[in-house]
């Protein structure tokens, strides 16, 4: 099984993504550049977080339109496994792969702290070695992470068991004072209709190893790992 990282001009986190797979999960791995529409046969594409194309006009709107964007696509429509994290959720509801938008944070202000998450669904690629409940704690680091949508489409997220993760206490209540971004209804990460793309603002990439105050978010990547028939291994 191979995975791809996307690569566009401004991302920052494509690199810590890539360790998390090459460094810690050991397995096969390859940049793709945002000017090709070669995802040169992988299996699961990582969409990295950073500020693709500096992020003007407003975040991802210009990475949806790039060469990638168009393979991925087609990929994801045809069951691939996408993973976005942080900026690449906001690309990914750009790109019309996931509903809702991603607003600036209430208050205004950039954040950057560990928070914690509650897991909402163990169904899906990226939770099936979670269990529902399950609190993680996972590092954001954004500007833009207040996520909306119409309340119709709130309806169906929570219908159709589509949001994978809420904005938490340590101890699993979802208040408004754990709330870092004013997100609707706590929401930290979603799913599409075929729960094979996950668009998700904390970074589990940078809360893969231990030395980086977590390893919680390792068990995202773990639960790709295990959809696509691999067996992870334990982190330190």
């Amino acid at each position: 099984m191979k995975f791809g990282v996307l690569v566009f001009p401004g991302s920052n986190c494509d690199h810590d993504t890539f360790n998390v797979i090459a460094g810690i999960a050991r397995q096969p791995v390859t940049f793709l550049w945002h000017d090709s529409e070669d995802l040169q046969g992988v299996d699961a594409v990582l969409v990295p977080g950073g500020f693709a194309y500096g992020d003007y006009l407003r975040t991802g709107a210009i990475a949806r339109f790039s060469p990638v964007m168009q393979s991925v696509k087609k990929f994801a429509e045809a069951g691939g496994v996408v993973l976005g994290i942080c900026n690449g959720f906001q690309i990914l509801t750009e790109a019309g792969l996931l509903p809702g938008a991603l607003m600036r944070n209430a208050g205004l202000k950039y954040i950057c702290k560990q928070v914690h998450l509650r897991t909402e669904t163990a169904d899906s690629p990226f939770t099936n070695q979670l269990a529902r409940g399950e609190v993680l704690k996972v590092p954001i680091g954004h500007m833009e992470g207040n996520y909306f949508c119409e309340p119709e489409e709130l309806g169906r997220l929570e219908a159709e068991e589509r949001i994978a993760f809420r904005y938490a206490t340590p101890a699993g209540a979802v208040t408004q004072e754990a709330n870092p971004n004013g997100s609707l209804a706590n929401i930290a990460g979603i799913l599409n209709a075929g729960r094979n793309v996950l668009g998700m603002m904390p970074h589990p990439d940078r809360s893969s190893e231990q030395l980086l105050g977590s390893s919680d978010g390792w068990k995202i990547f773990a639960s790709m790992m295990h959809a696509m028939g691999i067996e992870a291994l334990a982190t330190t």
